[in-house]
């Protein structure tokens, strides 16, 4: 299955490569593409996460008021999903569908010409004319990229970091594990591996802000206006309790 999938992307590589000519750039075209048509599910994700996370202190509640009590505790959970619209399950879809493509693109990557990307060997040097600093794509042990790689994939886990106590460490934790494995990938792996894997982890950080910058915009004027209606019906309640007082002071005056 993953031959298959790496031998479809390598059909639509190979046809970047005969336009632009040059691998590296092919590379970073060809990566563009790949987070343009995965954004819907990227989006889907993301939004499905920072629902999870608005609703996180609803849900400690919940778990809280019923621990003793775990059938009543799910049956309240799924309540709370169904009133805020969200399905606790979305957020995984779109990581496991991007599995098999993402293991597709590295054996692509790593053998570009059993892919069907070049027809022969010499095409293949013949078109990899390096790119900035690097000498050649197919090059390996490169620490330079190795260090990009680890950096770009520490602020795309930063840049996603949960705001909730309870996941921080375990956030913390697998922002480690992905900047010391991404270091690994890009240090050891061909050159081209780890131009794809930086172009989309910087791709991922620009995307994840889009998406989310209006929906925090949202949800702060949401808050606004909460904290306007409970400022307006505070003083209509205060100016209620004062009109008897009054009329109790005319009274008296009679």
């Amino acid at each position: 299955m993953l031959n298959a999938i790496g031998n479809f992307l390598g059909v639509i590589l190979g046809f970047i490569v005969n336009i632009v000519g040059d691998y590296a750039w092919s590379i970073i075209i060809f990566t563009i593409l790949v987070r343009l048509c995965l954004m819907p599910l990227m989006i889907k994700q993301i939004k499905s996460t920072k629902a999870m996370q608005d609703i996180q202190p609803k849900m400690q509640e919940i778990q809280e008021k019923y621990k003793n009590k775990p059938e009543k505790q799910q049956e309240e959970l799924m309540k709370l999903y169904k009133d805020a619209k969200i399905n606790p399950m979305a957020g995984c879809l779109p990581m496991f569908i991007q599995l098999p493509i993402l293991m597709g693109l590295f054996a692509l990557l790593r053998d570009p010409v059993a892919h069907g990307v070049f027809a022969t060997e010499a095409a293949y040097h013949a078109a990899n004319h390096g790119f900035l600093w690097i000498a050649s794509v197919s090059q390996t042990h490169n620490l330079s990229l190795g260090i990009l790689s680890g950096v770009s994939a520490y602020f795309m886990q930063k840049s996603m970091a949960t705001t909730d106590e309870s996941q921080a460490q375990m956030m913390k934790s697998m922002t480690l594990v992905m900047t010391a494995m991404s270091f690994w990938w890009g240090y050891t792996y061909e050159a081209g591996l780890a131009l794809y894997w930086t172009m989309s982890n910087i791709f991922s950080i620009a995307q994840y802000y889009l998406v989310t910058s209006p929906l925090k915009a949202k949800m702060a004027n949401s808050k606004e206006e909460v904290v306007k209606d409970e400022k307006s019906s505070g003083s209509s309640k205060s100016s209620k309790k004062q009109q008897p007082s009054s009329n109790k002071k005319l009274g008296n005056k009679k």
